[in-house]
Protein backbone atom coordinates (compact mmCIF):
# COMPACT_ATOMS: atom_id res chain seq x y z
CA UNK A 1 0.00 0.00 0.00
CA UNK A 2 1.28 3.46 -1.02
CA UNK A 3 1.57 5.41 2.23
CA UNK A 4 2.23 9.16 2.35
CA UNK A 5 3.09 11.38 5.30
CA UNK A 6 2.39 15.05 5.79
CA UNK A 7 4.50 17.00 8.27
CA UNK A 8 3.38 20.30 9.73
CA UNK A 9 6.61 21.98 10.81
CA UNK A 10 6.99 24.46 13.64
CA UNK A 11 10.02 25.72 15.51
CA UNK A 12 9.72 23.11 18.27
CA UNK A 13 7.62 20.23 16.93
CA UNK A 14 6.83 18.10 13.88
CA UNK A 15 3.17 17.10 13.61
CA UNK A 16 2.81 14.06 11.32
CA UNK A 17 -0.26 12.44 9.76
CA UNK A 18 -0.39 9.43 7.43
CA UNK A 19 -2.56 8.87 4.37
CA UNK A 20 -4.63 6.75 3.93
CA UNK A 21 -4.37 5.32 7.45
CA UNK A 22 -5.13 8.63 9.14
CA UNK A 23 -3.05 7.95 12.24
CA UNK A 24 -0.42 10.42 13.38
CA UNK A 25 2.16 11.38 15.94
CA UNK A 26 4.15 14.35 17.18
CA UNK A 27 7.93 14.58 17.44
CA UNK A 28 10.37 17.23 18.54
CA UNK A 29 11.95 19.29 15.77
CA UNK A 30 15.32 18.30 17.13
CA UNK A 31 18.08 16.15 15.67
CA UNK A 32 17.98 13.96 18.78
CA UNK A 33 14.36 12.97 18.08
CA UNK A 34 14.76 12.37 14.35
CA UNK A 35 15.75 8.67 14.72
CA UNK A 36 12.50 7.99 16.60
CA UNK A 37 10.50 9.81 13.91
CA UNK A 38 12.23 7.89 11.11
CA UNK A 39 11.67 4.55 12.85
CA UNK A 40 7.96 5.40 13.24
CA UNK A 41 7.64 6.29 9.54
CA UNK A 42 9.43 3.11 8.47
CA UNK A 43 7.14 1.03 10.67
CA UNK A 44 4.19 2.17 8.51
CA UNK A 45 6.23 1.78 5.32
CA UNK A 46 5.90 5.43 4.34
CA UNK A 47 7.23 6.04 0.82
CA UNK A 48 6.61 9.77 0.34
CA UNK A 49 6.84 12.68 2.76
CA UNK A 50 5.58 16.21 2.09
CA UNK A 51 6.29 19.30 4.17
CA UNK A 52 6.11 23.06 3.75
CA UNK A 53 8.97 25.48 3.50
CA UNK A 54 8.84 27.05 6.97
CA UNK A 55 11.55 29.68 7.18
CA UNK A 56 14.30 27.08 7.43
CA UNK A 57 12.83 25.17 10.38
CA UNK A 58 12.14 22.25 8.02
CA UNK A 59 15.68 21.84 6.68
CA UNK A 60 17.19 19.59 9.33
CA UNK A 61 14.24 17.18 9.29
CA UNK A 62 14.18 17.15 5.49
CA UNK A 63 17.87 16.28 5.27
CA UNK A 64 17.50 13.53 7.86
CA UNK A 65 14.62 12.00 5.88
CA UNK A 66 16.47 12.27 2.57
CA UNK A 67 19.51 10.57 4.12
CA UNK A 68 17.26 7.62 5.02
CA UNK A 69 16.01 7.28 1.45
CA UNK A 70 12.54 8.81 1.80
CA UNK A 71 10.97 10.56 -1.20
CA UNK A 72 10.73 14.06 0.29
CA UNK A 73 8.85 16.94 -1.33
CA UNK A 74 9.05 20.48 0.04
CA UNK A 75 6.32 22.83 -1.22
CA UNK A 76 5.67 26.53 -1.05
CA UNK A 77 3.10 27.32 1.69
CA UNK A 78 0.93 29.04 -0.95
CA UNK A 79 0.46 25.71 -2.74
CA UNK A 80 -0.51 23.98 0.48
CA UNK A 81 -2.95 26.78 1.31
CA UNK A 82 -4.51 26.55 -2.16
CA UNK A 83 -4.91 22.78 -1.74
CA UNK A 84 -6.66 23.27 1.60
CA UNK A 85 -8.99 25.82 0.01
CA UNK A 86 -9.76 23.44 -2.86
CA UNK A 87 -10.60 20.71 -0.34
CA UNK A 88 -13.00 23.08 1.43
CA UNK A 89 -11.04 23.00 4.68
CA UNK A 90 -11.65 26.13 6.74
CA UNK A 91 -10.37 25.15 10.19
CA UNK A 92 -6.65 25.28 10.85
CA UNK A 93 -4.74 23.34 13.51
CA UNK A 94 -1.42 21.51 13.35
CA UNK A 95 -3.06 18.04 13.04
CA UNK A 96 -5.47 19.30 10.36
CA UNK A 97 -2.61 20.89 8.40
CA UNK A 98 -0.56 17.68 8.65
CA UNK A 99 -3.52 15.61 7.40
CA UNK A 100 -4.03 17.94 4.43
CA UNK A 101 -0.32 17.77 3.59
CA UNK A 102 -0.52 13.97 3.65
CA UNK A 103 -3.50 14.08 1.26
CA UNK A 104 -1.57 16.53 -0.93
CA UNK A 105 1.41 14.15 -0.98
CA UNK A 106 -0.82 11.37 -2.34
CA UNK A 107 -1.83 13.36 -5.45
CA UNK A 108 1.03 15.78 -6.12
CA UNK A 109 3.12 15.24 -9.26
CA UNK A 110 6.11 17.36 -8.25
CA UNK A 111 9.55 15.71 -8.26
CA UNK A 112 11.39 15.06 -5.03
CA UNK A 113 13.25 17.99 -3.51
CA UNK A 114 16.92 18.10 -4.44
CA UNK A 115 19.41 16.67 -1.98
CA UNK A 116 21.89 19.48 -1.35
CA UNK A 117 25.52 19.19 -0.34
CA UNK A 118 27.13 20.84 2.68
CA UNK A 119 29.09 23.09 0.31
CA UNK A 120 25.91 24.28 -1.41
CA UNK A 121 24.21 24.91 1.93
CA UNK A 122 27.21 26.97 3.07
CA UNK A 123 27.22 29.04 -0.13
CA UNK A 124 23.50 29.74 0.12
CA UNK A 125 23.84 30.76 3.78
CA UNK A 126 26.64 33.20 2.88
CA UNK A 127 24.65 34.68 -0.01
CA UNK A 128 21.59 35.12 2.20
CA UNK A 129 23.67 36.71 4.98
CA UNK A 130 25.16 39.13 2.46
CA UNK A 131 21.64 40.09 1.39
CA UNK A 132 20.80 40.76 5.05
CA UNK A 133 23.88 42.97 5.45
CA UNK A 134 23.01 44.93 2.30
CA UNK A 135 19.44 45.42 3.50
CA UNK A 136 20.61 46.64 6.92
CA UNK A 137 23.16 49.00 5.35
CA UNK A 138 20.63 50.51 2.94
CA UNK A 139 18.05 50.88 5.73
CA UNK A 140 20.57 52.73 7.89
CA UNK A 141 21.53 54.99 4.98
CA UNK A 142 17.89 56.01 4.65
CA UNK A 143 17.62 56.52 8.39
CA UNK A 144 20.76 58.67 8.35
CA UNK A 145 19.29 60.95 5.68
CA UNK A 146 16.08 61.49 7.63
CA UNK A 147 17.62 61.62 11.12
CA UNK A 148 17.05 64.93 12.90
CA UNK A 149 18.91 64.15 16.12
CA UNK A 150 22.66 64.74 16.04
CA UNK A 151 23.03 62.18 18.84
CA UNK A 152 21.83 59.34 16.59
CA UNK A 153 23.79 60.16 13.42
CA UNK A 154 27.23 58.99 14.65
CA UNK A 155 25.78 55.62 15.70
CA UNK A 156 24.14 55.15 12.32
CA UNK A 157 27.31 56.14 10.46
CA UNK A 158 29.38 53.77 12.59
CA UNK A 159 27.02 50.89 11.86
CA UNK A 160 27.10 51.64 8.12
CA UNK A 161 30.90 51.56 8.14
CA UNK A 162 30.85 48.29 10.08
CA UNK A 163 28.49 46.74 7.53
CA UNK A 164 30.67 47.93 4.64
CA UNK A 165 33.63 46.13 6.22
CA UNK A 166 31.52 43.05 6.87
CA UNK A 167 30.41 43.00 3.22
CA UNK A 168 34.02 42.98 2.02
CA UNK A 169 34.75 40.03 4.29
CA UNK A 170 31.67 38.06 3.29
CA UNK A 171 32.35 38.68 -0.41
CA UNK A 172 35.69 36.92 0.01
CA UNK A 173 34.01 34.06 1.87
CA UNK A 174 31.47 33.75 -0.95
CA UNK A 175 34.28 33.57 -3.52
CA UNK A 176 36.06 30.83 -1.56
CA UNK A 177 32.83 28.88 -0.98
CA UNK A 178 31.76 29.12 -4.64
CA UNK A 179 35.16 27.94 -5.86
CA UNK A 180 35.09 25.08 -3.38
CA UNK A 181 31.66 24.05 -4.66
CA UNK A 182 32.38 24.31 -8.40
CA UNK A 183 35.36 26.35 -9.57
CA UNK A 184 34.62 25.82 -13.27
CA UNK A 185 30.97 26.92 -13.03
CA UNK A 186 31.73 30.09 -11.07
CA UNK A 187 34.52 30.94 -13.53
CA UNK A 188 32.27 30.49 -16.57
CA UNK A 189 29.46 32.56 -15.08
CA UNK A 190 31.82 35.38 -14.09
CA UNK A 191 33.23 35.44 -17.63
CA UNK A 192 29.94 36.91 -18.89
CA UNK A 193 30.01 40.71 -19.08
CA UNK A 194 27.52 42.05 -16.57
CA UNK A 195 27.63 39.05 -14.23
CA UNK A 196 29.84 39.41 -11.18
CA UNK A 197 30.80 37.16 -8.31
CA UNK A 198 27.69 37.81 -6.19
CA UNK A 199 25.26 37.19 -9.07
CA UNK A 200 27.10 34.04 -10.12
CA UNK A 201 27.13 32.73 -6.54
CA UNK A 202 23.43 33.58 -6.15
CA UNK A 203 22.54 31.64 -9.31
CA UNK A 204 24.62 28.69 -8.12
CA UNK A 205 22.95 28.63 -4.71
CA UNK A 206 19.36 29.42 -5.74
CA UNK A 207 19.42 27.50 -9.07
CA UNK A 208 21.68 24.50 -8.50
CA UNK A 209 19.90 22.86 -11.47
CA UNK A 210 21.60 25.35 -13.82
CA UNK A 211 23.20 23.35 -16.62
CA UNK A 212 21.39 20.13 -15.66
CA UNK A 213 17.87 20.73 -17.05
CA UNK A 214 16.30 21.93 -20.30
CA UNK A 215 15.55 25.49 -21.35
CA UNK A 216 11.86 25.37 -20.45
CA UNK A 217 12.45 23.88 -17.02
CA UNK A 218 15.19 26.32 -16.01
CA UNK A 219 12.97 29.25 -17.06
CA UNK A 220 10.10 27.84 -15.00
CA UNK A 221 12.34 27.28 -11.96
CA UNK A 222 13.41 30.93 -12.04
CA UNK A 223 9.85 32.11 -12.63
CA UNK A 224 10.51 33.79 -15.99
CA UNK A 225 8.51 31.36 -18.15
CA UNK A 226 5.37 32.92 -19.66
CA UNK A 227 2.11 31.02 -19.11
CA UNK A 228 -1.00 31.16 -21.27
CA UNK A 229 -4.26 32.64 -19.99
CA UNK A 230 -6.73 31.38 -22.61
CA UNK A 231 -10.27 30.14 -22.23
CA UNK A 232 -12.60 29.45 -25.15
CA UNK A 233 -12.38 32.39 -27.51
CA UNK A 234 -10.64 34.53 -24.89
CA UNK A 235 -6.91 34.98 -25.51
CA UNK A 236 -5.40 36.61 -22.46
CA UNK A 237 -1.95 38.04 -21.99
CA UNK A 238 0.75 35.58 -21.05
CA UNK A 239 2.23 36.19 -17.62
CA UNK A 240 5.10 34.84 -15.59
CA UNK A 241 4.38 33.29 -12.22
CA UNK A 242 5.76 31.05 -9.50
CA UNK A 243 9.39 30.05 -9.53
CA UNK A 244 12.10 31.04 -7.08
CA UNK A 245 11.90 34.70 -6.17
CA UNK A 246 15.49 34.90 -4.89
CA UNK A 247 16.87 33.55 -8.17
CA UNK A 248 14.65 35.86 -10.21
CA UNK A 249 15.71 38.88 -8.16
CA UNK A 250 19.41 38.13 -8.72
CA UNK A 251 18.80 37.65 -12.44
CA UNK A 252 16.76 40.87 -12.61
CA UNK A 253 19.59 43.05 -11.32
CA UNK A 254 22.22 41.27 -13.41
CA UNK A 255 20.22 41.61 -16.62
CA UNK A 256 20.29 45.42 -16.42
CA UNK A 257 24.10 45.24 -16.39
CA UNK A 258 24.12 42.73 -19.27
CA UNK A 259 21.86 45.03 -21.32
CA UNK A 260 24.25 47.87 -20.61
CA UNK A 261 27.48 46.06 -21.49
CA UNK A 262 26.41 43.66 -24.25
CA UNK A 263 25.23 45.19 -27.57
CA UNK A 264 23.16 42.11 -28.46
CA UNK A 265 20.99 42.37 -25.33
CA UNK A 266 20.88 46.15 -25.58
CA UNK A 267 19.50 45.84 -29.10
CA UNK A 268 17.04 43.15 -28.04
CA UNK A 269 15.73 45.29 -25.18
CA UNK A 270 15.39 48.40 -27.39
CA UNK A 271 13.61 46.43 -30.13
CA UNK A 272 11.03 45.19 -27.65
CA UNK A 273 10.49 48.69 -26.28
CA UNK A 274 10.02 50.03 -29.81
CA UNK A 275 7.33 47.39 -30.38
CA UNK A 276 5.41 48.91 -27.48
CA UNK A 277 6.38 46.50 -24.74
CA UNK A 278 6.65 48.06 -21.30
CA UNK A 279 10.07 48.16 -19.62
CA UNK A 280 9.49 45.23 -17.29
CA UNK A 281 8.07 42.99 -20.02
CA UNK A 282 11.10 43.73 -22.21
CA UNK A 283 13.45 43.11 -19.31
CA UNK A 284 11.85 39.77 -18.36
CA UNK A 285 12.15 38.65 -21.99
CA UNK A 286 15.87 39.47 -21.86
CA UNK A 287 16.18 37.71 -18.50
CA UNK A 288 14.69 34.56 -20.00
CA UNK A 289 17.08 34.59 -22.96
CA UNK A 290 20.04 35.28 -20.68
CA UNK A 291 19.15 32.43 -18.34
CA UNK A 292 18.60 29.95 -21.19
CA UNK A 293 21.97 30.83 -22.71
CA UNK A 294 23.72 30.57 -19.34
CA UNK A 295 22.09 27.19 -18.85
CA UNK A 296 23.31 25.99 -22.26
CA UNK A 297 26.80 27.34 -21.61
CA UNK A 298 27.11 25.46 -18.30
CA UNK A 299 25.52 22.32 -19.72
CA UNK A 300 27.83 22.17 -22.75
CA UNK A 301 30.94 23.42 -20.95
CA UNK A 302 31.38 26.06 -23.63
CA UNK A 303 32.49 29.69 -23.55
CA UNK A 304 30.08 32.62 -23.61
CA UNK A 305 29.66 33.95 -27.14
CA UNK A 306 28.61 37.54 -27.76
CA UNK A 307 26.50 37.62 -30.90
CA UNK A 308 27.26 40.41 -33.33
CA UNK A 309 24.34 42.79 -33.81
Amino acid sequence: MFTCAGIDVSKDTLEIKLEPQGNGSTFLNNINDFPRMIAWLKLDQVSRVLLEATGGYERAAMKALQAEGFDVIRVNPCRAKSFAKAMGQQAKTDPIDARLLAQFAAVIKSPSSRITSVELDDLRALVQQRENFVQQRDDDKRRLKSATSEVVKPALQSHIEYLQTALKSINELIRQSAESLDREKISRLCSVKGIGLVTAASLMSYLPELGEVGRHQIAALAGVAPYNDDSGTHKGKRNIGGGRFAARRSLYMACWAVIRFQPEFNARYKALREKGKCAKVALVACMRVLLIRLNAMIRDGSEWKEHVV
